[in-house]
């Protein structure tokens, strides 16, 4: 599975990015995660299975959602403040089961 975090400059996701590939590990879980900028995210919207929008660009949901043939939600604020990566790895997950 491959999830796809969103950031205004594709940086501030990378602690949690790190933390969410740990929790997945402990799970048994094999995915690929990481993070992009908006910009570089939109190029390969069909390469990834969810899509997860930092806090910051929760305004660009409805844009991400338009464009991509896959689940977008915006990563918990509480979470994302706390780089909680199991926490968000769950909501992931979650995403993936109602698709």
């Amino acid at each position: 599975m491959k999830i796809l975090l969103v950031c205004s400059a594709g940086m501030s996701t990378s602690l949690l990015v790190t933390k969410m590939k740990k929790a997945a590990e402990g799970k048994g879980i094999d995915a690929e995660i990481f993070a992009l900028s908006a910009g570089e995210g939109k190029k390969i919207l069909k390469n990834v299975d969810l899509v997860l929008l930092g806090p910051q660009v929760r305004f660009m949901k409805n844009e991400f959602v338009k464009l991509a043939d896959v689940p977008v939600d915006v990563i918990d604020m509480l979470a994302y403040g706390r780089m909680e990566g199991e926490k968000v790895l769950n909501q992931a997950l979650a995403l993936l089961e109602q698709k």
